[in-house]
């Protein structure tokens, strides 16, 4: 059940959409490295209050940048929600790692407007990160090598006309996610495909929200005990929630982000932060 905790940043308001677990973080010998699985929060007073990274990159206009969950957010007052945010009202920090300040600030989020997991097809939050930080395709259990792309696959609700291959979704039925969480790494094939938001019986939790989704490329190898649990694959999607319907777990489509992205940005005359996104290749 979503609770609405507190109310900081003006309206902003952190919602606890997916629970309580161990922090994970890593830093490099470049400086903090920000990747895929790290769990971040939006308030330092409120550490159980989080959610995590699903894929950091670069967008078009050369800026580092993160991407989790749109409802980790809400704002009753409709001043931020589903348009950009400038300026730094609304800090992420590295739940591990608080000392260091805010590793970013929200730029764009989707309100989740009542519903326990999000507006359906644009459950999405952009984090421009700040310039101190470095890059890493290497998660706790996930290596994301770029972007899913479909040619000829069925295409985005939210894709200009004509999409990109990388706004086409992914077949139910012969394709499998890699996910990774809280509770360590899952695999499951997509069982379902509705408007782009993936169902599957690879598992997520409470704090997972947000999170990494890779796609198995056939033949590749899973993860197992001999591998210590590791996987890598291109980017398919973040965590998006928790159903009654069987498989009960809920992906929200790269394709539908990255579609979103390029449509607002092609509307908005100074852009949008994130259009363009693509994974870091940094290791």
């Amino acid at each position: 059940m979503i609770k609405r905790l507190c109310t900081f940043l003006l309206s902003l308001t952190v919602v606890w959409t997916l629970g309580v677990g161990a922090a994970q973080a890593a830093q490099g010998e470049e400086g903090k490295r920000v990747h895929n699985g790290m769990q971040i929060i939006f308030s330092t007073s409120m550490p159980d209050a989080f959610c995590t990274v699903g894929a950091v990159g670069t967008d078009k206009y050369a800026h580092k940048i993160a991407i989790s969950a749109g409802h980790c957010l809400s704002d009753p007052s409709g001043q931020y929600a589903d348009r950009e945010i400038p300026d730094n009202v609304a800090p992420v920090y590295d739940r591990a790692d608080t000392g260091f300040g805010p590793i970013g600030h929200v730029r764009y989020f989707k309100d989740p407007e009542g519903s326990q997991t999000g507006h359906v097809t644009k459950d999405y939050m952009i984090i421009e990160l700040v310039p101190q930080v470095t890059l890493s395709s290497q998660g706790p259990y996930l290596k994301q090598t770029g972007m899913v792309q479909v040619p000829g696959g069925s295409v985005s609700p939210n894709a200009l006309n004509p999409a990109l291959d990388n706004e086409r979704l992914l077949a139910s039925g012969g394709n499998e996610l890699i996910t990774s969480g809280q509770t360590g790494v899952w695999y499951g094939t997509i069982m379902e495909n509705t408007l782009g938001v993936y169902r599957s019986s690879a598992v997520n939790m409470k704090g997972d929200s947000g999170g990494p989704a890779i796609w198995r490329v056939p033949g590749s190898e899973l993860p197992s005990q001999a591998n210590g649990f590791k996987a890598s694959g291109p980017w398919a999607g973040i965590t998006k929630g928790i159903t009654l319907a069987l498989p009960p777990f809920l992906y929200t489509s790269s394709a539908n982000i990255l579609a979103d992205l390029r449509a607002r940005d092609a509307a908005a005359p100074a852009g949008v932060f994130g259009a363009g996104f693509t994974v870091t290749a940094n290791p």
